[in-house]
């Protein structure tokens, strides 16, 4: 019996280490993003380690957006988040949407987004994040567009309102019609 109790109390420490490992290195920095600037009112987002155990992936888990917000005010979540963790190395960010994966980035791309928040010219970064977006699959979901600045910027804006769509907007839309 006593090794019984044991195993159970071991189980239990080893998931409040697993809990508290995500809450300290990712979590916590999340909270402070949507504390610190109010135009993140009414967003929702959970940051954890992959299966919560492996540290070289995330889930980026936007869980709510209220009707008020826009979806600029959820790419910038995003970017402040990446900032706050730009000294962290992962191999791939998992863009979910109330727990369901729908896309991810690369680790690297995402140290860069961190990087230069506040630094890089703010439309050039949200036109770009489509092309760095890949289908759960490793492929690209949208196109590198080339050619004239005024036709790219087209299709990059067009990318990135299909993006929004595609990861939680549409989902969004049809919650608020059940």
């Amino acid at each position: 019996m006593k090794k019984v109790y044991k195993a159970i109390i071991l189980i239990v420490l080893l998931c409040g280490g697993v809990l508290s490992a995500n809450y300290i290195f990712l979590q916590r920095h999340m909270n402070e993003v949507l504390k610190e600037d109010p135009r993140n009112d009414g967003i929702s987002v959970w940051v954890y380690y992959k299966w919560f155990v492996n540290s070289s992936e995330i889930n980026y888990d936007l869980r709510s957006v209220s009707a008020e917000n826009s979806s600029l005010d959820v790419s910038r979540v995003m970017l402040q988040f990446a900032e706050k963790v730009k000294d962290y190395d992962f191999s791939k960010v998992y863009l979910s949407y109330r727990g369901k994966d729908k896309f991810y980035l690369k680790g690297g791309y995402f140290k860069t987004l961190g990087q230069e928040y506040g630094i890089q010219n703010p439309v050039y970064t949200l036109r770009t994040i489509p092309e760095n977006v890949y289908m759960l699959n490793g492929e690209r979901a949208y196109s590198v567009w080339e050619g004239g600045l005024l036709g790219v910027m087209g299709k990059q804006m067009e990318d990135l309102s299909d993006f929004s769509k595609a990861w939680y907007l549409d989902d969004f839309i049809k919650s608020m019609s059940d």
